[in-house]
């Protein structure tokens, strides 16, 4: 009874987890084949974890201690038994049951470090290289769960897909983020419409910062065309990319709202991104 118990409870916790911090991936689970729901339950958890430690620190190391606990796991190297993280534990047995690679879960810890500090994204190159590490990994190990031979064929449409749903995702954020100072926009837009960091933080300009939002949504649509363009995803992975069809409407609304993020979200209500995610089930496209 308590080997059997455990593991159930381990995964009800995943979910839960979810379903608080994370809620759009929490319905992806619930639209993924029922048996595969674990691992990808123990995948967004993790992912989850990662991206809310910014929000439960004040200073950067204590974040990165946090990070170092994720990271020692996954290099054999855990404080005591897994067992007493149900996230950790669900996660190592998704990892030995699918042998997804661990170094791209170690990846995507080195590059959230960047969340826990105020230093600005400097190039397009350097937004794409955290994206791809982030949330264009996610996408590929989640695939690797729902059909290994099936990620492969999909490899590129993930990996312009997870930079297209990670800008989104910073477009939302980026409230949050002027008040603390971060800055993920890169600078290199933000000077070619005549601005630095400080002045778009200022929000002062809102000729200019319309200009870099618009450019900065801009480059998510252009990642997602390039995802579709990439060819038909395979339905046996499609679950994987159902989060990044929440991507368009974001980065539409955020072009038209230009320097207007700041004071109103882009984002869907709730209902219409539960439909517009059951939609993209059926219908196989992002």
């Amino acid at each position: 009874m308590t080997t059997t118990a455990a593991p159930r409870g381990n995964r009800d916790i995943c979910l839960a987890t979810l379903r608080d911090t994370d809620r759009d991936r929490y319905l992806a689970c619930l639209l993924a084949p029922e048996e595969k729901r674990p691992a990808l339950a123990a995948l967004y958890a993790f992912n989850a974890e990662l991206a809310r430690i910014r929000d439960l620190v004040h200073e950067p190391l204590p974040g990165e201690v946090r990070m170092q606990y994720w990271r020692d796991l996954l290099e054999g190297q855990a404080h005591g038994s897994s067992e007493a993280n149900p996230i950790a534990a669900e996660l190592l047995t998704a990892i030995e049951h699918y042998r997804l690679p661990r170094q791209t879960l170690i990846d995507m810890i080195d590059a959230r470090i960047f969340d826990l500090y105020d230093d600005p994204m400097e190039t397009r190159g350097n937004l794409e290289g955290y994206a791809g590490e982030t949330a264009s990994a996610l996408i590929q190990l989640a695939s690797l769960v729902l059909s290994a031979d099936e990620a492969k064929r999909s490899a590129d449409a993930a990996g312009h897909a997870g930079v297209a749903q990670a800008i989104a995702g910073l477009l939302l954020l980026m409230p949050l983020h002027r008040h603390r100072g971060q800055l993920y926009l890169p600078l290199e837009i933000l000077t070619a419409t005549g601005l630095d960091r400080d002045s778009f933080l200022a929000g002062r300009d809102k000729a200019r910062i319309s200009v870099a939002i618009e450019a900065f949504a801009g480059l998510g649509r252009e990642h997602l065309a390039k995802a579709r363009a990439a060819g038909a995803i395979p339905q046996a992975v499609f679950p994987a990319f159902l989060p990044a069809t929440l991507a368009e409407p974001a980065l539409k609304k955020a072009q038209k709202l230009g320097a207007g993020l700041f004071d109103q979200s882009p984002a869907l209500t709730q209902w219409r991104r539960q439909t517009r995610m059951a939609i993209a089930s059926i219908t196989k496209k992002i």
